[in-house]
């Protein structure tokens, strides 16, 4: 489990429910519990109202505009940048190159940096838990450059074998690329000692934080990681908005990625020079609104303070892994020591599917399946799991609810 301080801001969740509307709504009759936090998160009235703020007062297309219009919009993007460097941990503003997610911020790199420096030969190093986002990129540039990509074993409690990790690394291996957290166990990997051994083997290290960062802190120069991504989505902002975090020297050093406006200082039909970090990286207009409504959801965050949300969202994991296991026929797939809050479950003779259908009926939304981390399933031999992920604005009371539903579907279906 995550570990807390003992002395933390008072953390009222029932007040925190009120400032999001969609929680008011019923599904099936029922009062809707969301508990599929880790697909993506509910958003704040504060972030819907910046969204249509934006489109009501000033919108228009950003950087180039001298009007006022273009200049507001300007400067509330830009201060997204700043915000999020912040955030993250970062040395600079140039180091956050906005992206639609995590999908895309790992294919920049994998067609740019990886391109540019994975030779025949050279060897990729991921894991069993990740999701397809951080596999299939790097297949099609081991396909492309005769690489070869390897992974690092899953144990049976959902933890990565570290000790195989070790012995995996080379002098062959260009690139390690790890989830911070497992959107499937919900494993928080120990990715600082794992960065330390990379770079020691000469490695790069992308880090996948799809969904570590709305739960940790993350400070990406105490990592010292080479790259780190993330989805708006996940962290209580609007979607089609990501991060992709480099180093300075490596984007620098890394060629383009898509070409159009905005990522070019000069173009004539002779020859084209590139803009300067991050503009590099963000051709053609961007999704201006939603990622000004990134900033609105990063500060909802630290006002409300990471540590009082972890605290009460490891309350919720703790209720919940008890609860479950007190049911005769469930089996949690995924026990690590370190876990954000969720919890994926399987249940003796039934599958997760029929399991998610009946517990939808009770207005309890959870995700069933193989959570786009099909060799995972495979590890385990399962075909999908029951999944429920939990935010800042989910209760014991919903948890209850999820389990009455459960007993139901067992009932039924046994």
């Amino acid at each position: 489990m995550i570990e807390t301080s003992t002395i933390l801001p008072v953390f009222d969740v029932q007040a925190i429910r009120k400032e999001f509307p969609i929680l008011k709504r019923e599904v099936k009759g029922k009062p809707l519990v969301y508990f599929d936090n880790a697909a993506t998160s509910q958003k704040p009235q504060v972030v819907i109202d910046t969204i249509s703020n934006y489109y009501s007062f000033y919108n228009a297309n950003i950087h180039r505009g001298i009007h006022s219009l273009a200049e507001e919009a300007t400067a509330a993007f830009e201060n997204t940048r700043l915000t999020v460097q912040e955030f993250l941990g970062a040395s600079s503003t140039e180091e956050i190159i906005f992206t639609r997610g995590t999908t895309e911020s790992i294919n920049l790199v994998a067609q740019t940096w990886g391109r540019q420096n994975v030779r025949k030969g050279d060897e990729i190093l991921i894991s069993a838990m990740e999701h397809h986002s951080n596999i299939v990129p790097w297949q099609i540039l081991c396909e492309e450059k005769e690489a070869v990509l390897k992974v690092i074993p899953v144990q049976d409690n959902g933890e990565l074998d570290f000790n195989a990790f070790k012995n995996l690394l080379s002098n062959k291996t260009k690139l390690v690329a790890i989830a911070h957290a497992s959107n499937a166990l919900g494993t928080i990997n120990p990715i600082k000692e794992m960065i330390k051994e990379a770079h020691n083997a000469g490695a790069v290290v992308l880090v996948d934080g799809a969904q570590s960062t709305v739960h940790l802190d993350i400070d990406v120069e105490d990592f010292d990681c080479d790259f780190f991504a993330f989805s708006g989505h996940k962290i209580y902002a609007p979607s089609g908005i990501g991060i992709l975090y480099g180093k300075k020297a490596l984007l620098e050093s890394m060629p383009v990625f898509q070409g159009g406006g905005e990522m070019i200082s000069e173009v004539s039909f002779e020859k084209t020079t590139y803009n300067d970090l991050p503009y590099k990286y963000e051709a053609g207009t961007p999704n201006i609104a939603d990622t000004i409504a990134l900033k609105t959801a990063l500060d909802f965050i630290q006002f409300k303070g990471k540590e009082a949300i972890r605290y009460h969202e490891n309350l919720l994991l703790e209720y919940a892994t008890a609860q479950l296991k007190s049911i005769p026929g469930v089996r949690i797939i995924g026990e690590a020591r370190e876990k954000v809050s969720l919890v994926s479950f399987v249940v003796e003779k039934i599958h997760p599917q029929d399991i998610g259908i009946i517990l939808d009926n009770q207005g309890v939304a959870v995700r069933t399946g193989h959570h786009c981390a099909q060799p995972l399933m495979a590890r385990f031999n399962i075909p999908g799991t029951v999944r429920a992920s939990f935010a800042m604005y989910n209760t014991i009371d919903e948890i209850d609810t999820m389990i009455s539903g459960l007993h139901k579907a067992i009932k039924i279906l046994s």
